[in-house]
Parts: structure tokens; C-alpha cells; sequence
């Protein structure tokens, strides 16, 4: 008799076993694909996330892509794929891509109703200014995607569906309680600048681990997508390893947010298609100044925006008889033709493709550019045409200039990659640290130069008839 019940109990242990072993997959998080150890520390009430709380859903477009190796020659591509379960976020969901055409941050907050719907801050250039131009003015500034940057202020501090826990300490938003500048804009701006760190980063392949604050590492997989790399960097400049792995759990933490608020990022990005395709080639370009004239090439490869960035951005300076920010009626012109969508606070934008969408295609990023004179939006200015006088304006500057930069699909693109920046056929390399570095064309050769020295000198000739002489521009 003992027999038989034993036998009754091993059988139903076995059917247990069995089931167990047919149930459904877990889902890979980060913590089953990393392989350094974990760190033990916990986070102060600072750090702690808020609540995921239930949200409205909007509109739709944006895609998914494959990332370089780190060990690799960084890709220029970056491709929608299939997601596997450890990749986070598509790249065109980080960075202000098209998959936010449809996306207006204003009416999402006044839908919302909660604490950062109302809200407002008060900056030098704008004067009081609401939660949502300070929102997209970030985004469009970095070209981060704004649903990401909402997002991360919900998963932080829930001002965006409710009000945060402790509103009075709403300065640290983003949870950057360390950072000189507490307050909406401040905390976005850095949130901007890491996730930058993390994306462009990983593309380039200069970025191979993420460091945790207790010394511990954790290693992306070698075909992680850069947007997936730009949040896991994001979370490990404030979590503990522990905390950490909770906050990028694809089922309980900020990627099941983000889909609850703005609904699936990779159906978007499917839409979208490759953000930087291969075979991509910069249209032709010429230097940004008038033909025969000669200006100084005072900045190699350096950040995008104020610091921002890969080393996207070139800087050139007129002759001056001072030095320091004193206005010239020298003319910032056109590289190539293009319809002028964004022209303030010192920035003009040049879409190429004509479409008047600055998140989609070739777009040309002027910046320090003076008031007076400074091209319209609307305007379509062809090759040579005037764009404005250079000057201090936008940004920081410590003397008159041009900064220039490139984006593609919402992109940076570095100056010194596989798409260089070409000007009249003068090839732009980097140099050791960033600011340094040359322009080449065929045995010539400038060498950046902040004081303007001779050997940093650069002629346009004249090459070309401009446009307006045919009476076809600007």
C-alpha cells in the first residue's frame, strides 16, 4: 500500500516537472546577457524611479537598426533588423528622426493634464517658457527625440502623468542631482548629452563597456543597436547595478513605460526604414563663404552642439582686424541648395531634400549666426546665396564664427567617417584631441587654427558661377 501512494506521488511530481519544462520562454534581460558581476549598492531615495503609471497612447512612425561592433570598422548603416529580446529602443526612436513628424509634444502634456502640463521656466533667451517648447527645444537643439526625453521624465520623477513625489525638488527632473544646473532645461539638456554619449559612441565604436559608479561593467552584446546602448548608458550614470537591470526589465521597467505611453517603437521604426543607409554620399558642397574670399579654418572635427554630439562640426572665421565677438559684414553662404526651415536664436537649417521636414534627409546645421541679415524661413537658398554675417550669437562662442554641421534622417554625421566632410573638394580630418585637424585637397593642406594663423588660411576660388547671376536663387 505505502508503494502504491509513493508511486501516485512520484507520478505527480513528474507531470509538475513536465509542465514547468513546456511553459512559455522568459524574456532575455540585460541581466542574463551580461557577464561581469553585479554591483550591491542600492540607490539613495533620489535615485529610486517612480511608479509606471497608466497612459494615453498616440500617434505612430519610427524604425530599428543594427549597430557597428566596437571592435569593428564602425558601419555608416544603420538598419531596421528584427528585434531580439535584449534590444531596448530603436534608433530612430533616440534620436529626433521621422518617426516624430506626427509627434506633438504641446498637445500630449495638455492632454495629460498633470503636473509638467502647466508648467513653466524661465529662460534668458525665451522669457517664461512652457515644459513643452522647453521639451522640444532640447530635441530639436540635440536631436534627440522628444517622446524619449518625456519619457524619461515620467520613468524619473512621473510629472508627466502626475506630479513628481516631491515637486519642490522638480530641479533634479531626471534624477542628475549632481549636475551645476538643477532645473527643466538643465536636466534635459544633460540627459541629451548622455544619451548622445551612449548612441554615437557605440556607433563609432569608441564606446565598448558601461561602467557602474561601484566599479563593476557590463558589456553590450557586439550587435546591439546604438539606440538600445544609448539607454543602458543613460541608467548606469544614475543606478546601481541592481537597480539598473529593474529599470531596462523589458517587461516592468522604462521599456514597457515607453511603450505604454507612445505604443510600439519598433512598429514606427519599421516605417521609417534605415536611418543611415550604406552606399550614403554627401551631396557636393561648397566652403561657406563668398568666392575670393579667404577665411581662417579655426576648428577641426568637434561636438555638434554646444558640446553635444559626435565630432560632427567644422568652424570657420572671417578676416578680422579685432579679436573676440565683434560683428563683420562678412557673409555666411549657402554649401548647396536647400529650403531654410529653422532660422533662430542664432541657428539657420538648410533641408536639402526640400520636403521642409528637418528630421528627414541631407540637412545642413549653421550656427552663430547674427540676427541682422540672417536668412528667413521659407526661403530656398540656392548654392552662394547669403545665409547671414557670423557673429556670437546661438550657442557659446568666445569670438566671431561659423560653426557648420551635418545631420542625415536626424543623425549627426562625423565630419572625419566613412561620409567626410567635403567642402570644394577640401577633405576635413580629424586631429588628436577634438578642434584639431586639417582639410587636404590633393597635396594641399590647411591645419585648423584658433588664433586664425597663416597655415590655417583657406581661399574659396572662384570656381563657379553663383546662381543669382543666373537669376534662378536667392
Amino acid at each position: 500500500m505505502m508503494n502504491k501512494i509513493l508511486r501516485y506521488v512520484l507520478l505527480f511530481l513528474l507531470a509538475i516537472l513536465s509542465a514547468c519544462a513546456s511553459g512559455p520562454a522568459v524574456v532575455s534581460t540585460p541581466r542574463e546577457t551580461a557577464s561581469p558581476p553585479r554591483g550591491t549598492a542600492s540607490p539613495t531615495p533620489a535615485q529610486t524611479p517612480t511608479h509606471r503609471p497608466t497612459s494615453p497612447t498616440t500617434l505612430s512612425p519610427s524604425p530599428t537598426h543594427r549597430a557597428a561592433s566596437p571592435s569593428a570598422t564602425p558601419s555608416p548603416s544603420l538598419q531596421p533588423t528584427d528585434r531580439p529580446a535584449y534590444l531596448l529602443l530603436p534608433d530612430a526612436e533616440l534620436v529626433y528622426s521621422a518617426t516624430a513628424l506626427d509627434f506633438d509634444t504641446s498637445a500630449y502634456l495638455t492632454e495629460s493634464q498633470s503636473f509638467l502640463s502647466s508648467y513653466e521656466q524661465y529662460l534668458m533667451i525665451t522669457g517664461w517658457t512652457p515644459a513643452a517648447e522647453v521639451v522640444e527645444m532640447v530635441a530639436l537643439e540635440n536631436s534627440i527625440n522628444p517622446r524619449l526625453l518625456l519619457a524619461l521624465l515620467e520613468y524619473q520623477s512621473g510629472c508627466v502623468f502626475d506630479k513628481p513625489p516631491w515637486p519642490e525638488d522638480f530641479n533634479t527632473a531626471m534624477g542628475a542631482g549632481d549636475q551645476l544646473r538643477k532645473d527643466l532645461y538643465g536636466q534635459l539638456v544633460w540627459a541629451a548629452h548622455v544619451l548622445s554619449e551612449g548612441f554615437y559612441g557605440w556607433w563609432s565604436g569608441t564606446l565598448e563597456e558601461i561602467p557602474f559608479p561601484d566599479g563593476s561593467v557590463f558589456y553590450p552584446p557586439a550587435n546591439a543597436n546604438p539606440g538600445t546602448v544609448a539607454v543602458q548608458y543613460f541608467f548606469a550614470q544614475l543606478y546601481e547595478r541592481d537597480t539598473w537591470e529593474d529599470a531596462l526589465d523589458p517587461l516592468n521597467g522604462f521599456p514597457a513605460l515607453y511603450e505604454d505611453m507612445f505604443g510600439d517603437p519598433w512598429a514606427r521604426a519599421a516605417k521609417v526604414g534605415e536611418l543611415v543607409p550604406w552606399g550614403l554620399a554627401q551631396p557636393r558642397l561648397t566652403l561657406p563663404f563668398e568666392p575670393g574670399k579667404t577665411w581662417a579654418y579655426t576648428s577641426g572635427p568637434h561636438r555638434a552642439f554646444e558640446g553635444n554630439g559626435p565630432l560632427a562640426a567644422l568652424d570657420f572665421a572671417p578676416p578680422m582686424k579685432e579679436k573676440g565677438c565683434i560683428p563683420t559684414r562678412e557673409w555666411v553662404t549657402a554649401v548647396t541648395s536647400g529650403l531654410i526651415v529653422r532660422s533662430e536664436f542664432g541657428a539657420v537649417i538648410q533641408d536639402l531634400d526640400g520636403d521642409g521636414d528637418e528630421q528627414t534627409g541631407w540637412v545642413i546645421f549653421y550656427l552663430h549666426i547674427a540676427e541682422d541679415g540672417r536668412v528667413p524661413v521659407g526661403t530656398y537658398l540656392y548654392t552662394g546665396g547669403n545665409v547671414g554675417h557670423p557673429s556670437c550669437e546661438g550657442g557659446i562662442s568666445t569670438g566671431t564664427h561659423l560653426h557648420i554641421a551635418r545631420k542625415y534622417n536626424g543623425v549627426w554625421i562625423p565630419a572625419d567617417g566613412l561620409i567626410p566632410f567635403v567642402l570644394n573638394g577640401w577633405t576635413a580630418h580629424a586631429g588628436e584631441v577634438p578642434r584639431m585637424g586639417t582639410l587636404t585637397r590633393g597635396d594641399q593642406t590647411v591645419t585648423a587654427n584658433q588664433t586664425g594663423a597663416i597655415s590655417s588660411h583657406i581661399t574659396r576660388e572662384e570656381d563657379e558661377v553663383p546662381h543669382w547671376i543666373l537669376g534662378t536663387g536667392y
